[in-house]
């Protein structure tokens, strides 16, 4: 999508533009191939740059995120809240509790294969 478009879709009001890291890394992979030091320094500029470029393009706040490939620690959820972000979501596919955490909240992840009935179904859930 073009940043017109995506300005397009956030001024409808039907839409919230919100962070999926800046290049949708695979933290796990990251972190066996990094040092320590230099995993926090990436994990840190995930997050940071990914939610400024966001709020330069879109003018708004970001403090939502989407943690790619649904891979998220204790330490990657604090991360996130010391980024600014507010709450943070998982793959996991069921709808929300009042007994989740907020760093790591499931949704409904919406594929090419969730169509008419399918996604029907998504809706009722």
């Amino acid at each position: 999508m073009t940043w017109e478009e995506l300005q397009t879709l956030q001024d409808s009001g039907l839409f919230d533009i919100q962070s999926h890291t800046y290049w949708h890394p695979n933290f796990r992979k990251e972190k066996e191939r990094r040092s320590p030091a230099d995993y926090a320094k990436f994990v840190d500029w995930q997050l940071l740059h990914s939610k400024e470029v966001l709020e330069n393009r879109l003018g708004k706040p970001i403090d939502l995120v989407a943690w790619p490939f649904g891979i998220y620690t204790p330490w990657l959820m604090s991360e996130a809240a010391k980024c600014g972000y507010i709450a943070a979501f998982s793959i996991e596919r069921r709808p929300v509790t009042r007994s989740d955490n907020m760093m790591a909240l499931p949704r409904f992840m919406v594929t090419d294969g969730d169509r008419g009935h399918r996604f029907e179904e998504l809706l009722q859930e």
